[in-house]
């Protein structure tokens, strides 16, 4: 008898175990809530229509919201995220690399003295870069002017300016107007090393007075 007791017994137990082990593997019930043709919809399955939209879930027992899910991408949408993912990378990138270059100049140059010469090499290299490109813009110009001249002259004594005369005009402007362009973005970049030395030197001055600060510490 008690041998039939202690059977039944176990066999009692082993379904109560069987019950809780299926109540905590089966899935939590959810509650959807969406929108639909402009109105909310809840339910509490999620429709294929549905799939892409933004929605909240809600836990079937308490009733509190449990996620809110974002409306799937469009490949436009993809693509600009994925955009600006690169953007922040190589922004990232790109602060890395100026963290590496600072730590560099702070070793390479023992004072503000030795960083202000390296820079006046770049700025008498450019200064003369400059000055060389003025010179052949400014001759450039007369040889222009030279050749408006001829053609000037040329029409005043009731003649013709000719084929050859007039493509010359032209193709001297033309290399007139690039070399203009070259001087005017050499200017720039003469102007940028001004730029840079000052912002060097900040950086310079603010890592020095940093390891100062860690050596005086």
């Amino acid at each position: 008898m008690n041998k039939i007791h202690s059977l039944l017994t176990g066999a009692v137990l082993l379904a109560l175990t069987a019950t809780v082990a299926v109540a905590q593997d089966a899935p939590k019930k959810k509650l959807y809530c969406w929108n639909e043709n402009g109105r909310k919809v809840c339910g509490d399955a999620l429709p294929a229509s549905a799939v892409d939209s933004a929605r909240t879930e809600f836990s079937a027992k308490s009733g509190l919201a449990t996620a809110q899910v974002g409306r799937a991408l469009t490949a436009e949408e993809r693509a600009a995220a994925a955009a600006q993912a690169e953007t922040a990378r190589i922004a990232a990138m790109a602060e890395e690399a100026k963290a590496r270059r600072d730590i560099a100049m702070a070793q390479s140059y023992a004072t503000e003295a030795d960083l202000r010469r390296a820079f006046q090499e770049r700025i008498a290299v450019m200064d003369e870069t400059v000055k060389a490109s003025q010179l052949g813009v400014e001759g450039r110009r007369q040889s222009l002017l030279s050749l408006l001249r001829k053609a000037g002259e040329n029409e005043l004594s009731g003649k013709p300016v000719g084929g050859g005369l007039s493509e010359n005009i032209r193709n001297q402007h033309a290399e007139l107007l690039r070399q203009q362009s070259i001087l005017a973005q050499q200017k720039t970049e003469r102007a940028s090393i001004d730029e840079d030395l000052n912002a060097a030197l900040q950086r310079y001055n603010s890592m020095k007075a940093a390891e100062a600060a860690r050596a005086g510490g």
